[in-house]
């Protein structure tokens, strides 16, 4: 990957990791994600948080503790944070501006939760003509009915490999190799 590529952290907030049903296998999750924005630093890639934003009462309550982006994966100054209302974070929010202005053709995703928010954003980075990878390893969700939230992620992987590239996160490297 080069200078055109940038990494987007999605809805990786303290409300997502509750003491109670915290979101599946979230320490590795948080891991993963860190040793993602780590390489991208290394390498000057930008790092774009979304933050999702939830009215009074709900879990991500807007400026409430759970809203904070969590503590372990933490922006610097320099990232972006995109604050958005709906599950695709292109949706009414300025991601798009942002990503133009930095002149990014290629995203990789990351976050939270695997099958609304991940799922949107990456449908519609693809429909927008970004070149996407999905780090397979990097996206969680919670079980749901009769489904795992393995069984979620793996069929999201699948899915996500019909129309994005998906890449386990130990596999993905930010700098140009010459």
């Amino acid at each position: 990957m080069n200078a055109d590529t940038a990494l987007l952290v999605i809805d990786v907030q303290v409300g997502m990791f509750p003491e109670t049903d915290p979101v599946y296998a979230g320490e590795v999750l948080l891991e993963r994600i860190r040793g993602l924005i780590a390489k991208a630093r290394a390498c000057a890639v930008p790092i774009i948080y979304v933050q999702h934003n939830e009215d009074v009462g709900e879990p991500l309550e807007s400026n409430s503790p759970a809203w904070n982006i969590h503590p372990m994966i933490a922006p610097h100054v320099e990232d972006t944070i995109i604050q958005k209302y709906t599950p695709d974070s292109f949706h009414e929010t300025n991601l798009q501006h942002e990503l133009a202005g930095k002149g990014i053709k290629k995203l990789v995703l990351t976050g939270i939760q695997t099958d609304l928010c991940v799922n949107a954003t990456c449908r519609r980075a693809c429909t927008l003509g970004y070149e996407v990878i999905v780090a397979k390893d990097a996206h969680s969700t919670w079980s749901q009915g009769n489904l795992s939230a393995v069984e979620i992620i793996n069929q999201y992987n699948d899915l996500f490999g019909t129309f994005a590239k998906t890449e386990e996160s130990a596999n993905i490297e930010f700098c140009t190799r010459s």
